[in-house]
């Protein structure tokens, strides 16, 4: 089974074909709880999510983004730890 091709429509080239594109990169940030403190989950985001953003969690919950961190990375390390810091509706 062939990959699906995936055009870019700036540079107007075919993603299937090797050595074109590199692959995008994702940004992986941990959603954590403004109340808490605490990790809630992590998740896969196409690009850096601006500080009003908003999405779903997993629990089916829409929250929006209040402050997004930007750590820095570990030595010898490329990639920096991102935090979106969320608050969640409380429960009755």
């Amino acid at each position: 089974m062939m990959a699906k091709p995936v055009r870019n429509s700036w540079l107007g080239v075919d993603r299937s074909e090797p050595g074109l594109l590199p692959a995008a990169m994702s940004i992986i940030a941990t959603i954590m709880n403004t109340a808490t403190g605490r990790p809630i989950q992590k998740m896969t985001f196409g690009r850096m999510p601006k500080p009003w953003a908003s999405f779903n969690l997993e629990t089916g919950e829409l929250v929006t983004a209040e402050r997004v961190d930007v750590g820095k990375p570990a030595p010898g390390r490329f990639i920096a730890p991102v935090d979106i810091w969320v608050t969640l509706k409380a429960t009755d």
